[in-house]
């Protein structure tokens, strides 16, 4: 039996049992439709090699939809729940974001620029960055794995349901968690060496009364010719945020130097 006829044959094994259950047809027939668009040929098959591992048991509905991709909630073959980060190969607009962020970083120094061999680069990039992060102990989804253009973390939430971000939660102490994140910015910088590059109080979730940062695939490392500058960036995004809730920040400059010391 040839590859491709495998493949098929799997395909429809797991739509049978899809169907069985009605996860897909009956309780989210609107997600049904969406996994379908975004799920080329190419993508389809790298997910269903996923579920041959057992690397995924079960994949149901959206729980993100962004410009880059959507993010699908799952179950592994022990009930564990997880998020599948499934990222576009078509959007010429998400190229063009991601190259300011890709070039300079020499992990991808000899990615060719065509718009899926970036795609699949981008998905590592967030990997690699995770996994980085998770090493020095910094709360992020734990990366479980990666392929072409679809990654396999944790899933931060319950039930399918994700954790609130920033920007959702009542925050009882906005001042201990300003200290929190800027902690949690310093860390990522001396110990995993790496700049967040887009941290805003959008890709900072709560989850049992921890700071989660996620969101990282574009993620630098110190040495990226723009790192001062997107570090500056994600600094002003904190100080503008906790300003408005009447916290005392710190000036910028002053928080760009602790946070720099002994690096630089």
């Amino acid at each position: 039996m040839s590859f491709r006829k495998k493949v098929d044959k799997k395909l429809r094994q797991k739509e049978k049992k899809y169907e069985t259950k009605q996860l897909m047809k009956e309780k989210r027939s609107d997600e049904y439709k969406v996994l379908e668009e975004v799920f080329d040929r190419s993508t389809l098959m790298t997910v269903y090699e996923f579920l041959n591992k057992g690397t995924i048991d079960e994949i149901s509905g959206v729980v993100k939809a962004g410009k880059e991709g959507r993010i699908y909630w799952g179950r592994d073959s022990d009930g564990g729940e997880l998020a599948i980060k499934i990222y576009l190969t078509v959007s010429a607009e998400f190229k063009k974001g991601m190259l300011p962020y890709i070039e300079g970083d020499q992990r991808f120094v000899h990615v060719r620029r065509d718009t899926r061999s970036l795609v699949y680069a981008w998905a590592q990039k967030e990997f690699k960055n995770l996994k980085r992060a998770h090493q020095v102990g910094i709360r992020v989804p734990r990366p479980i794995d990666v392929k072409k253009n679809v990654l396999i973390m944790e899933f931060i939430g319950e039930n399918g349901v994700s954790a609130p971000v920033l920007k959702e939660a009542s925050l009882q102490s906005p001042d201990k968690v300003y200290q929190q994140l800027l902690a949690c910015i310093k860390k990522l910088y001396q110990k995993a060496e790496l700049v967040h590059a887009d941290l805003s109080e959008y890709n900072t979730m709560i989850w049992d009364g921890e700071l989660v940062l996620f969101d990282i695939s574009q993620a630098v490392p110190l040495e990226h010719p723009m790192a001062s500058k997107f570090l500056r960036r994600d600094l002003e995004n904190l100080h503008r945020y906790f300003k408005k809730l009447n916290v005392d920040v710190l000036p910028i400059e002053e928080t760009y130097r602790s946070v720099t010391r002994g690096k630089r």
